[in-house]
């Protein structure tokens, strides 16, 4: 059972969820920047607003950024939208007509979305994602079977489902990995950037001195992937 309140710290508002966790997590979220704490039951309030002023500087750097960014796009699903694929963007055309539905990238050049009349734009924004949840399931059993012996860790189990604020996580304890369905629009060098960072938290836990060591051996231009997720938010369009 988790406990939610709210403080304000140094002119912050901050959202204070304490659960049974053994660490402290901080995260600006998007659109407009809001910070949450998600905090262990025993970590107290004064704790909290140190781990928070602690990380002042780099709180008001996330706000910033996401000030600068254009707003969300209310996604239309209408033939000529434009939607991402692997890092390009293609244009979309909407087909209607009997049977089922199906998505196709045409000859690299557009993306068909056949579906039956009438279907509303949610019901075409669901085809859609379940199309690149398909897509990105394809390349991930590829991806762990050719990192795996490179970082020397076995992975038990993988996942993909939406995520607000990461791109990937990883249950150390269960050795699983969640990817962010989002990827999918990101290119290719993104996805198994994210892929190899929580495969290397098999073999260390936390983002220190160790962790950036095995990145730079693995993937030594791994910090201009991570700019390129930075750039955005992960959800820009709704």
């Amino acid at each position: 059972m988790s406990k939610s309140l709210q403080i304000v710290v140094d002119d912050i508002d901050v959202q204070i969820i304490r659960k049974k966790i053994k660490n402290l997590h901080l995260r600006v979220y998007p659109p407009d920047g809001r910070v949450r704490v998600t905090a262990p039951m025993y970590v107290s309030d004064d704790g909290i607003r140190s781990a928070v002023l602690d990380r002042f500087g780099w709180i008001r750097k996330q706000q910033v950024r996401l000030a600068k960014l254009p707003p969300v796009v209310p996604c239309e699903m209408v033939s000529g939208e434009s939607h991402y694929y692997l890092g390009e963007s293609y244009p979309l055309e909407v087909i209607e007509r009997k049977g089922k539905h199906e998505v196709m990238l045409k000859n690299n050049s557009a993306l068909l979305l056949y579906v039956r009349p009438g279907t509303c734009v949610d019901k075409r924004a669901l085809i859609l994602s379940d199309w690149y949840r398909q897509e990105i399931k394809t390349m991930i059993p590829e991806l762990i079977q050719k990192w795996e012996p490179i970082i020397g860790v076995q992975v038990d189990d993988w996942g993909i489902k939406k995520m607000k604020t990461r791109w990937g996580t990883c249950n150390i304890g269960a050795r699983r990995i969640w990817l962010n369905l989002e990827l999918m629009k990101k290119p290719m060098a993104c996805l198994e950037y994210v892929l190899v960072h929580e495969m290397v938290h098999l073999l260390e836990r936390y983002h220190n001195k160790n962790f950036k060591a095995y990145m730079d051996r693995f993937v030594p231009d791994w910090r201009l992937h991570d700019e390129t997720l930075k750039r955005e938010p992960l959800l820009r369009y709704v």
